[in-house]
């Protein structure tokens, strides 16, 4: 990727070996995020040229000094941000993000920092484990901000890969998901994922108030907010009083979003940024999805020489869940 307006050139270079504390992996998947179609317009910082992609899994083919906790011929997953250990976030945590500050995982093979590498889950296949490390997280630390566990109600909305990781790991925990989008197909996808209410946003535009009406004028314990300045008043609206709002998207613009003070202060609500999470989050998103036998959906797969018609498929919104590239 070669710059703002950024283009995509394919390039042959020599393999880097593993310096202390790196392992050289040998890439076999990456996936494609609304982060990820935002750098393909060049629109984000960080050093040109670049290889763009900020998710990829694969094999561990060579180890460098001082490497103990992977082996050769074991399957990986990049964190979103190699960094971010553990705890809560930090700039200096959050400075790395592959395909931004550096190289990413859109590659054949990639050396990366053992510390910022999560072991694949072995029910996964290395595509579907390279739909984890950004959507997957995402959607994982918003339920973990929100505390969610049984009996609790989680409100998510659309039908992108963030969405219904929410659902299946929310169902997991134990809790009831009502899921929004403009489109009855995709809401059967989501309600054969675990979600138990459907609400067409189109057919019901005040959603808000019909997830009150499900909750019995209580609302919901966690909206996973994704849809920006458009949705956000709504989701307030939406939350139990002292429920958390958990912004994660801006699929409707980066403006200003019109909201109630008052409600937001005499509901106790929490509205809480996330930007995926730690390397922590990752392993233990993955733990769950193990003993749970949760596989992402992912509703195309395109060779990675054809990332332009992955890229087309996600802004024409014709995806459900996720997009993953094979790499050969």
């Amino acid at each position: 990727m070669s710059g703002p307006g950024a283009h995509l050139e394919k390039l042959e270079t020599a393999v880097d070996p593993p310096g202390p504390g790196q392992v050289l992996v040998k890439v076999n998947a990456s996936s494609l995020n609304f982060h990820d179609n935002v750098n393909l317009m060049g629109l984000l910082p960080g050093p040109w040229p670049r290889v763009p992609m900020s998710d990829g899994a694969g094999e561990v083919v060579a180890l460098g000094p001082d490497v103990d906790e992977l082996h050769v011929g074991q399957r990986v997953m990049g964190a979103f941000h190699p960094g971010w250990l553990d705890g809560p976030p930090t700039p200096e945590a959050k400075r790395e993000l592959p395909g931004d500050s550096e190289d990413g995982w859109l590659q054949q093979y990639r050396v990366a920092a053992a510390s910022g590498l999560v072991p694949t889950p072995d029910h996964l296949t290395d595509a579907e484990a390279a739909t984890l490390p950004c959507a997957a997280v995402t959607a994982w630390s918003a339920l973990q901000e929100a505390n969610i566990g049984d009996g609790d109600v989680v409100v998510t909305q659309g039908t992108g890969g963030v969405s219904l990781f929410t659902v299946q790991l929310a169902r997991a925990l134990g809790a009831t998901v009502i899921l929004t989008s403009s489109s009855d197909d995709k809401l059967k996808i989501g309600s054969g994922l675990g979600a138990t209410h459907l609400i067409n946003y189109r057919t019901t535009p005040q959603w808000d108030a019909e997830v009150k009406r499900l909750t019995g004028g209580r609302g919901a314990d966690l909206i996973v907010e994704l849809g920006g300045p458009a949705t956000l008043a709504q989701s307030v609206h939406a939350a139990r009083p002292g429920g958390t709002v958990a912004v994660i998207g801006v699929l409707s613009g980066f403006d200003s979003a019109p909201l109630s003070v008052a409600e937001v202060m005499l509901n106790n609500l929490r509205i809480i940024g996330i930007t995926v999470g730690s390397v922590r989050a990752h392993r233990d998103l993955c733990a769950l999805m193990s003993r749970a036998g949760i596989k992402p959906h992912i509703s195309h797969v395109f060779d990675w020489e054809k990332i332009d018609e992955a890229v087309e498929v996600m802004r024409a919104g014709a995806h459900v869940g996720k997009i993953a590239l094979t790499i050969t």
